[in-house]
């Protein structure tokens, strides 16, 4: 298998724009949302529910290994690049923390990208006004345990909780915008990669998502110069203040 490193986080924390950057190196492959974790997970599940007494009557418990190990190498089997970037916000979740200790590497390395609370709203509420969507998500968005903010943030909590630094790497959206070759540089000693210089004055999608899936216009494009635009989009009182309050509650540093 290729190097595999994971790439995680909050939405709206520019992993997109990572990705892109990432992929101007001929040795990195870093595409969209990958489908692995999720993929590993219910074959995972189905070996050891639905089918584990047909694994377990012909003394196949042996192959579940072998199954979900396979995941990654089936899913980028024609990758021709040595290093493969895996984006999935569910990775910081534990369960799947230990899909990778387990079946790809107990020395993985993670990206994980944080962004205030107040700033990812803010730029949700941008993107569903520019996709003429009524206000209605604002009641929904911060629910407990949902999509795709809650479970996010619990995700990151726990893996600060575990406080290994040689496994998690913590990038601010803020640093990697406004600080870009600094920040670059941070990721690549990180994975222990050689440096390859940056051209943050071009930076284009390799791998582009397509966003009538997720029924969202423009949920994954960027600018071609690496900057921060002003977001004067309104959020309601009441979910500004939520949004704080959670952000006092998160134990990141932006």
């Amino acid at each position: 298998m290729k190097q595999m490193v994971f790439l995680s986080g909050l939405p709206r924390t520019g992993s997109t724009l990572l990705s892109a950057i990432l992929c101007q190196n001929p040795n990195i492959h870093a595409e969209g949302n990958s489908a692995v974790c999720q993929l590993m997970w219910d074959i995972q599940q189905s070996c050891l529910t639905t089918a584990s007494q047909q694994l377990a009557a012909n003394d196949k418990i042996d192959v579940i290994h072998d199954l979900v190990s396979q995941v990654p190498n089936i899913y980028y089997k024609n990758i021709e690049e040595s290093i493969v970037v895996d984006k999935c916000r569910s990775w910081t979740i534990p369960e799947n923390i230990k899909l990778i200790e387990n079946y790809i590497s107990k020395d993985f390395k993670m990206i994980i990208l944080e962004r205030s609370i107040v700033e990812i709203v803010k730029s949700f509420a941008k993107l569903y006004e520019e996709n003429n969507r009524t206000n209605e998500w604002q009641e929904t968005i911060l629910k407990p345990g949902s999509e795709p903010i809650m479970r996010s943030i619990y995700g990151i909590n726990c893996v600060k909780k575990i406080n290994k630094p040689e496994h998690f790497l913590f990038i601010s959206y803020n640093d990697l915008i406004n600080d870009k070759e600094k920040t670059i540089q941070k990721i690549y000693d990180f994975c222990g990669w050689e440096y390859f210089k940056h051209d943050f004055d071009n930076v284009v999608i390799k791998y582009p998502e397509n966003d009538e899936i997720y029924n969202i216009k423009g949920h994954h494009t960027i600018r071609s110069v690496v900057k921060k635009e002003k977001n004067n989009t309104k959020i309601s009182k009441a979910l500004r203040e939520q949004c704080l309050m959670i952000d006092k509650l998160m134990e990141y540093d932006l």
